[in-house]
């Protein structure tokens, strides 16, 4: 089974040592919210996740799946032919 990526968004500035736990998750700050964005490989990585964030007292804003891709996608290579 492929994991989900999923998008979540949270209040402030999300501590790292709440991330330990989840290698694959990557986080990105912007002006009043953390961003995350990574694969979670079942339901009960996603009920892991948002336990710990609830541990640390953040406000979860929104979460959600993405569509299942890999962790390329997305990202095209420009294209070398001169035509």
């Amino acid at each position: 089974m492929t994991p989900s990526y999923y998008e979540i968004r949270i209040v402030g500035v999300l501590p790292p040592e709440a991330l330990l736990d989840f290698e694959r998750l990557t986080a990105s700050v912007e002006p009043v919210e953390t961003v995350l964005h990574g694969p979670l490989p079942d339901a009960a990585a996603v009920h892991g996740l948002l336990a710990r964030l609830e541990e640390f007292g953040v406000e979860v804003l929104e979460m959600r799946r993405l569509h299942d891709r890999g962790p390329d996608a997305g990202e095209g290579m420009p294209s070398t032919d001169g035509g």
